[in-house]
């Protein structure tokens, strides 16, 4: 089973990349971030035609969270992070898939930091952690996926130094990821690659892509009954390069079968 995510930052100006990424890699699950569409606008047969059902939390502007598989849809767990009923932002989204329970999440940004949008993030992650705790109590194959906005360690971005004052790099948010990895989650990029240099963002400015200057802020957390059947994983770099591709690239791993 090979899983993809991917922040499409806005799916149906970026349709053309999601269709031809999709017909050219073929995964079998993929969670979306960043939709940026209500939920009457998702582009659901656009998806049907090419293999794939989709379930989504739209959010007219910003935000907004989906998972496509090539097979049935999924039965629906949850649509909100538990505890934090009165965000009103489309950000998590939590499914059955046969025996895996699966998560695609797309944390706050934060910026600018200091202030309120960052003491959104925080708070959000405070939940969050909650939540991961419950999951992987249960002992249950699970997998948490999608944009944290998070840069976990200094080797996950181009010139750390130049991020020091931005929302993603900040000690508080890079402590908060690794309390959750503390719980016993495997960052499986990082798990594969561990000490290769792989970015999933490259800004639109300063021709971030071209010069490789990067971050590694979309993760796969594993829950331990899950590790086992890691096979593989990887970035799609390329699909950056694309025209009027997302500046996120597409991240995935594949897996055993259960």
């Amino acid at each position: 089973m090979k899983i993809a995510t991917y922040n499409v930052n806005g799916i149906n100006g970026r349709l053309p990349v999601l269709l031809k990424w999709l017909a050219q890699e073929k995964p079998d699950v993929v969670c979306l971030q960043e939709l940026k569409a209500p939920q009457e606008k998702f582009p659901e047969n656009e998806l049907l035609e090419a293999g794939y059902h989709a379930i989504w939390l739209g959010q007219k502007s910003w935000n907004g969270v989906a998972i496509l598989t090539k097979d049935e849809k999924p039965k629906v767990l949850k649509t909100a992070l538990p505890g934090n009923d009165d965000d009103s932002a489309s950000r998590y989204l939590e499914v059955q898939l046969e025996k895996l329970t699966l998560v695609c999440i797309y944390l706050p940004n934060g910026n600018p930091a200091p202030g309120p949008k960052f003491d959104y993030k925080m708070n959000w992650f405070q939940h969050f952690d909650a939540q991961a705790e419950v999951l992987i109590s249960s002992g249950k194959p699970v997998i948490i996926c999608g944009d944290f906005n998070v840069i976990p360690t200094e080797k996950d971005v181009y010139k750390p130094e130049k991020y020091i004052k931005d929302a993603l790099f900040f000690p508080e948010a890079r402590k908060a990821y690794q309390e959750v990895l503390n719980q016993g989650w495997t960052d499986a990029i990082r798990y594969l690659f561990p000490d290769k240099t792989i970015y999933t963002f490259y800004d639109y400015f300063r021709k971030a892509y071209e010069r490789d200057a990067g971050m590694r802020i979309d993760h796969f957390l594993l829950s331990p009954s899950v590790l086992p059947y890691l096979k593989s994983g990887g970035v799609d770099k390329e699909v950056r390069g694309w025209e009027k591709s997302s500046d996120h690239v597409p991240t995935w791993i594949e897996l055993k079968e259960f």
